[in-house]
């Protein structure tokens, strides 16, 4: 094997804590949303409710940017873990205020009104690149 090519292994170790990590918190986060939401969106998904579909997605895409950027510029896996679960913290604190900005959006939601799943999907995929442009360096 060419020595180029051990070298870019080397860092495999590395690329699959990160990855796992990442994984492990994206299902955490994911967890923690679906239980908290008045809603089981996995159920509405599977039953076609798009408008479910499209709001749990730009929960999960808000999320997942900051949380790219921590892996990027963490240091340690333990910086990972903390700056991942700072991000988790701002999510779920968005998606409180936005239940109680918008009272009736998870109910239209419910109501397969995409429209609501829309705007939910911009203001959480908004947050997540805010929370990741704040991330420190």
């Amino acid at each position: 094997m060419p020595d180029g090519m051990l070298a870019h292994l080397a860092g495999l170790p590395l690329f699959l804590a990160d990855f796992g990590i990442g994984v492990v918190l994206l299902m955490i986060f994911s967890f923690v949303y679906t239980m908290i939401t008045p809603y089981g969106e996995l159920t509405l998904i599977r039953r076609g409710n798009v408008a479910a579909a499209v709001s749990y997605a730009g929960a999960l895409l808000g999320y997942t940017l900051p949380l790219a950027v921590t892996v990027l510029r963490s240091a340690s896996l333990l910086e990972l873990m903390a700056w991942g679960g700072v991000a988790l913290a701002i999510q779920l604190l968005v998606l409180g205020t936005i239940r109680l900005a918008l009272p009736d959006l998870f109910r239209n939601i419910k109501k397969q009104k995409v429209s609501a799943a829309l705007l939910h999907a911009a203001i959480s995929v908004g947050a997540g690149i805010l929370n990741a442009a704040s991330l420190p360096r």
